[in-house]
């Protein structure tokens, strides 16, 4: 997006105060992955850093091996300037998503690429089996991977310690009521360890890696066992107080209708998850459903998973005008545990949307997108967080003016 005369718009800066060493490493490394091989001096122009802080801090990223150099780019006439990269084996982080049925082990490198990735089945997620696992694939990566290890992100799925709604019901976990999952974990690996909800983790995956790349404030309704929303706002999570913000699965859409684990009747997630749409095929007889399974359905436009469709849009519509007018994002992501042509029907069944502040024709984006990390979006973004810890700054609201 062209910077308009006068207006004011989220970009990442360094700051030159000698106590934004921090800081001013993120920008850095934020600036080279995202525009690739880079000269110092190019570097210094992006971030508003002077050109000695920029060299201070490159040869420091270069002798933690978080930097390499990349040659020289011949341009015309004096000394070619080397140019550095982020050095994908610099670093790993990895991630863990604990669903009520799976878990699934991702390994990242520092540009951000999946290096593994493996789903494993579990009829157990207490917390001393979840540890147990965790300490086997840290194992694993410790094994495989010669690199230092960032930090681990474990991503559950919410609400967190609310009463009456915390561990109830197929699409929760059990047993983690009144447990600090991070430091529990963070002992038992011996590794620094993030915890979020899968839904916000999703969003940082996308943020990273997917639809949302280039978009400093969207929001993510993400398809897992149930249903949640992920916000990233001015380039960074947006959590609540509690780390419960975004808690749509339990937003009352159909008053007096389906009875819900939480005590509620019509929360959306008996309508719009995942988990209902299995629900209904396996009312049907279609059991133990899984990706290839609803790919494969909808390739045969079998009529439960159509009429699920037509249902979920229905109550989608007015949810995603509903985040619109509270949050004002730049566009609402769809993505997570469903097939894209699935998500794609979703979108399409969904027509024109309810009239929100969204409602606008000069629209740099479509209302809703889908997100492009598919069925591994809560895992690489757990992987994503200790990454998006390191080499992404928080995002700063500064006025800018076209500069010769």
């Amino acid at each position: 997006m062209a910077f308009q005369p006068g207006s004011t718009h989220q970009v990442t800066l360094g700051k030159n105060p000698e106590r934004s060493r921090d800081h001013n490493r993120r920008v850095v490394l934020d600036v080279v992955r995202r525009n690739g091989s880079l000269g110092r001096m190019h570097i210094a122009r992006l971030t508003h850093l002077t050109a000695q802080a920029i060299a201070n801090i490159v040869d420091e990223l270069v002798r933690e091996n978080l930097l390499m150099e990349t040659g020289r780019l011949r341009s015309g006439r004096g000394q070619p300037p080397i140019q550095f990269a982020v050095n994908p084996d610099g670093a790993m982080t990895m991630g863990i998503e604990v669903a009520s049925d799976h878990m699934v082990a991702t390994v990242l490198d520092l540009s951000g690429q999946p290096r593994s990735k493996r789903i494993t089945p579990v009829r157990d997620t207490s917390p001393p089996q979840v540890v147990a696992h965790i300490r086997s694939e840290l194992e694993s990566v410790r094994r495989d991977f010669k690199a230092p290890l960032l930090g681990i992100g474990v991503v559950m799925p919410g609400p967190f310690e609310i009463e009456g709604m915390t561990s109830v019901g197929p699409t929760t976990l059990p047993g983690w009521a009144d447990i600090d999952a991070a430091s529990l974990l963070s002992e038992a690996c011996g590794e620094p360890v993030t915890v979020e909800n899968d839904a916000n983790a999703a969003a940082v995956g996308e943020r990273l890696f997917g639809a949302g790349h280039a978009i400093s404030s969207f929001a993510m309704i993400y398809f897992g066992a149930g249903i949640g929303l992920g916000m990233i706002q001015d380039g960074v999570p947006f959590r609540g107080a509690f780390g419960n913000a975004g808690e749509i699965g339990h937003v009352v859409v159909a008053p007096r209708g389906r009875a819900c684990p939480c005590g509620q009747h019509g929360c959306l997630e008996r309508y719009a998850s995942a988990y209902a749409l299995r629900e209904r095929l396996c009312d049907a007889g279609i059991e133990d459903c899984d990706f290839a399974d609803l790919e494969r359905l909808h390739g045969e436009r079998h009529p439960v998973l159509v009429e699920w469709m037509d249902e979920a849009a229905t109550y989608l519509a007015p949810m995603i005008a509903m985040i619109e007018n509270i949050l004002d994002p730049e566009t609402v992501i769809l993505g997570g545990m469903l097939p894209d042509a699935i998500i794609d029907e979703l979108i399409d069944r969904m027509g024109q949307l309810p009239i929100s502040v969204a409602s606008r024709r000069a629209r740099a984006l479509p209302r809703v997108v889908r997100g492009q990390t598919g069925q591994y979006t809560a895992a690489l973004g757990a992987a994503a967080l200790p990454l998006f810890e390191v080499v992404t700054p928080k995002l700063e609201t500064v006025a800018t003016t076209p500069t010769d």
